[in-house]
């Protein structure tokens, strides 16, 4: 068998009729992915969104991101917070989400098929950019050490490495990074590190593992990769990852684009190459 972990990341969800930024609607974006991850053909085990679950953290943003993840029914969901939330109010939000804990920092071990999902808090309350501190780590530490016999997906909001956008970048975490990247190469079951924030689909070699961020199901940050880039977002097409551990196997994560576009369309019709 096949674990699926679907990873959406940044939906920015405002109240219904709200426009992020004064410019988009993102519920829409939203309920596309939803429907986009309805239609694989092989049924995921489990979803996890890396932060920025609402623009704001307000109570009617939560509410309306519940309806908009509603039609997934009984797949698990696990929810993580971004820089745009607020921990008391997305506990208050979701309160048959248990794991999520009832105060300090959002941090829960859950096993997802042949994996364990392990994920980490990284906000810090009223700023942009994000943070590992040693109470932290030190919980992270004790969870790698606990399921050391099983592969492992860490999924945190910030990358805790440098993407070279660099308004990105300088949001970025803050602190932290090296020790996390250190406690990643001392347990090589540690298949990813999985992140929001960019907007982007990015990867890079991290602790003898890869970490990567996920696209937004909604805007993206532009690709400029100037050290003066203006800090700038475009609707480029949106998208999720999806994240398959083979039994026995490796991970290998995709990344999926939202949305209804042509095809399938065969590249052979009877053995025969189409001319």
């Amino acid at each position: 068998m096949t674990t699926l972990l679907l990873q959406l990341s940044d939906p920015h969800i405002r109240e219904p009729g709200r426009l992020a930024y004064g410019r988009i609607n993102t519920a829409p974006y939203l309920a596309q992915a939803v429907q986009t991850m309805l239609r694989l053909p092989q049924r995921a085990d489990a979803l996890v969104i890396t932060g920025d679950l609402t623009d704001f953290g307000r109570a009617a943003e939560y509410e309306h991101l519940r309806a908009l993840l509603a039609p997934l029914g009984p797949l698990p969901t696990y929810l993580l917070p971004g820089n745009h939330d607020e921990r008391t109010q997305l506990r208050q939000s979701f309160p048959q989400h248990t794991y999520l804990g009832t105060e300090g920092f959002v941090q829960y071990c859950v096993p997802v098929g042949g994996m364990t999902l392990i994920a980490l808090d990284t906000v810090v309350p009223g700023a942009s950019e994000g943070s590992l501190c040693r109470e932290r780590l030190a919980w992270l530490a004790d969870a790698l050490d606990a399921h050391r016999h099983r592969p492992v997906v860490i999924a945190m909001h910030h990358p805790p490495f440098q993407t070279l956008i660099g308004h990105m970048d300088a949001i970025g975490l803050l602190s932290g990074a090296a020790e996390l990247e250190a406690l990643v190469a001392r347990h090589p079951n540690v298949e990813r590190v999985i992140c929001g924030h960019l907007h982007r689909s990015i990867q890079v070699r991290f602790g003898g593992a890869i970490a990567m961020t996920a696209p937004s199901p909604a805007h993206q940050v532009c690709l400029d990769l100037a050290p003066d880039a203006t800090s700038a977002w475009t609707l480029e097409p949106p998208g999720f990852a999806v994240h398959a551990l083979p039994e026995g196997g490796r991970l290998v994560s995709h990344t999926a684009a939202s949305g209804v576009h042509e095809g399938p369309y065969p590249f052979h019709e009877a053995g025969q190459l189409i001319d």
